[in-house]
């Protein structure tokens, strides 16, 4: 019997288990076939696997990570392109070249590279968060044609790019070079396909931008670019007529502006944005039909030219 005035005692709940850890989706758990599929990607065989291991291997996961490689390959992939370009290129400036430059090794151009080359899953980590970022990321980058993936000669998408996905491929060249005994020559050789289509100073022209002041003049808009810093990225709004119709970012403030002004006619001439040129325009003077065909076609024309993404007109 219980004495009067006494609790009965609680059981003890059981001891929590130790929480499982699942692999995330799409990871390549086997470490030796991960390898052999980078290394069947770029025909190479590593003298010093444990390179490529520490290459595939994010700061989240409790073992040596890419942070050392990926400081040589930024460093690396620059000189290499440096070179490339200098010699490809005897009548540019210094100014255009370190442009185009920027523009090929770009985050935005290098997390591309690793969607295109199905990369991510190869990389051991633990952090899911980062997998719902680039998931969006990669999941954005599919949406568009398939003749158009991977050929954006530097990024594009108003979505901003994992910066994980550029650190691989950083990485992943660093791992090479240094392999083959810090040969320039040699990284240039075997990483040189996954960066076509390279930016050219013919694909990295400002067309778009002088097809948006034409377009605007003609209606008797103002057409104003604001530009503003978020961390490292150049973001720039386009503004036609005081409203907001476009924006673009990037690493770079004219690949920025090349962005934001792309999405803006894209939308301009889709009509979704259209009545931005009609208001206050003489008694209801528009975009006549024969024009705004003509304005898409040129669009749609230097897309093709450029490689940049066929417009989807909003």
């Amino acid at each position: 019997m219980m004495k009067p005035g006494s609790r009965k005692r609680r059981a003890s709940p059981p001891a929590p288990s130790a929480p499982v850890t699942l692999p995330p989706p799409g990871f390549v758990a086997d470490r030796e076939e991960a390898a052999a599929r980078v290394e069947r990607l770029l025909q190479y065989q590593f003298n010093n696997r444990s390179l490529l291991e520490e290459a595939l291997t994010h700061q989240s996961f409790a073992a040596a990570s890419y942070q050392r490689l990926e400081f040589v390959g930024d460093a690396a992939l620059g000189l290499a392109f440096s070179n490339f370009l200098y010699l490809t290129n005897p009548t540019v400036g210094p100014g255009a070249l370190s442009t185009l430059r920027a523009a090929n090794i770009s985050t935005e151009k290098l997390a591309r590279v690793a969607v295109r080359h199905d990369l991510y899953p190869l990389l051991r980590r633990n952090c899911p968060r980062l997998d719902l970022l680039v998931g969006q990321f990669i999941q954005s980058v599919k949406q568009e044609l398939e003749d158009d993936l991977g050929t954006t000669p530097y990024g594009g998408s108003v979505f901003k790019a994992p910066k994980v996905l550029a650190d691989m491929v950083e990485a992943i060249a660093a791992a090479v070079y240094v392999d083959c005994n810090f040969n320039l020559e040699k990284l240039w050789k075997v990483t040189r396909f996954l960066f076509e289509p390279i930016v050219t100073a013919e694909t990295i022209d400002e067309q778009p931008v002088s097809m948006l002041h034409e377009l605007c003049q003609k209606h008797g808009k103002d057409v104003k670019f604001k530009t503003w810093q978020k961390g490292g990225t150049t973001v720039v709004n386009v503004f036609v007529g005081g409203a907001l119709v476009g924006m673009g970012s990037s690493e770079q403030m004219v690949i920025a502006k090349l962005n934001a002004t792309r999405d803006a006619l894209s939308k301009l001439l889709g009509g979704g944005n259209q009545q931005v040129l009609t208001t206050g325009v003489g008694h209801g003077l528009g975009v006549e039909v024969g024009e705004l065909r003509e304005c898409k076609q040129k669009l749609i024309e230097q897309c093709s030219r450029k490689h940049w993404p066929k417009p989807i007109f909003k």
